[in-house]
């Protein structure tokens, strides 16, 4: 039996919970290209489900590897795979959690190949973020040149992107951020740029089409209140959206699905300057269950990407 090193979780908890240990090198599948891991992506999913908050939404069986986005090389394929070849460079989901360990096995339809001005780190950036604020946006219908849309968290990796795909939509812009992030989205094209730490954003934003919440919590309660009657909040951080949307309303809660054909048009967007897609920090792989702890307690701009060659 081979092993290999991953970032895994024997048991829910906090920061100690998530460890570096050995776990057995897995084989092919039908369907499934073997993935060398180059880089991967922090998400705020990790520290959820290390902490177990979403146990019931995500059941595990544990132990188990956490990461959900990686960026590598195909260093074997499965019976039924077309479209990889071993030793192509490629980007994306998982598919659930596994990302955080030095080979994977990945459904090839999960799969885009990278784009040869993006290196690994760059690439590894982008699988979730990418397609789920893209998928977000248009969760609750098309968005039409002149709606008005406020984002959540939009100085971060779901929200930056978010900002620029609304802006090419023609919409007008409201976004809530940290004061040290206000010139960062105002340079992403929003419209109205909230400094929640000194300003309610009740207080700027109104008549609002659509609210992208990538924050929750009772950011989401005070946000019914700037909605047109016909409006809509699309929650990424808060599974109980159903439940806390007042009567009359429309609450709509939002699961990110691999989507390869459109990761690869975001990609090439990316590597070809029409999105802006930001690293604000690489960590080794060591380093990955600080870099979780960190997504959960700090704010910052982008994308946190773990460098697995450090």
């Amino acid at each position: 039996m081979t092993t290999q090193r991953a970032v895994l979780i024997r048991t829910y908890g906090g920061p100690d919970a998530a460890e570096v240990n050995d776990i057995e090198t897995p084989k092919v599948g039908e369907g499934q290209v073997l993935v060398r891991v180059r880089a991967a992506g922090i998400n705020g999913i990790d520290w959820k489900v290390r902490a177990g908050y979403v146990r019931d939404a995500f059941p595990l069986q544990l132990p188990a590897v956490l990461g959900i986005e990686l960026a590598g090389a195909v260093e074997a394929v499965g019976p039924g795979v077309s479209r990889l070849r071993v030793g192509d460079r490629v980007m994306g989901p998982v598919g659930g959690l596994g990302a955080y360990t030095d080979v994977v096995a990945v459904p090839e339809a999960n799969l885009s190949r990278t784009p040869d001005a993006l290196d690994d780190v760059q690439a590894a950036a982008i699988p979730v973020a990418a397609v789920a604020a893209w998928q977000s946006l248009h969760h609750a219908g098309p968005i039409h040149p002149g709606q008005r849309v406020l984002i959540h968290g939009a100085a971060g990796g779901l929200g930056g992107y978010a900002v620029q795909y609304a802006k090419q939509a023609g919409a007008e812009v409201f976004a809530t951020v940290a004061t040290a992030h206000v010139e960062y989205v105002r340079s992403l094209g929003a419209d109205h740029v909230i400094d929640y730490q000194t300003q309610r954003f009740e207080e700027v934003a109104r008549e609002i089409d659509l609210v992208l919440d990538y924050v929750g919590g009772e950011v989401l309660d005070r946000s019914w209140q700037v909605l047109t009657p016909t409006g809509a909040i699309v929650g990424t951080s808060s599974p109980d959206i159903l439940a806390r949307t007042p009567a009359g309303r429309r609450g709509l809660w939002f699961m990110n699905k691999p989507d390869a054909v459109l990761l690869e048009r975001l990609g090439a967007e990316v590597a070809g300057g029409q999105l802006k897609s930001k690293v604000s920090e690489v960590v080794g792989f060591k380093d990955i269950p600080a870099a979780i702890e960190r997504n959960r307690t700090d704010s910052r701009t982008g994308k946190v990407v773990a460098d697995f060659s450090r």
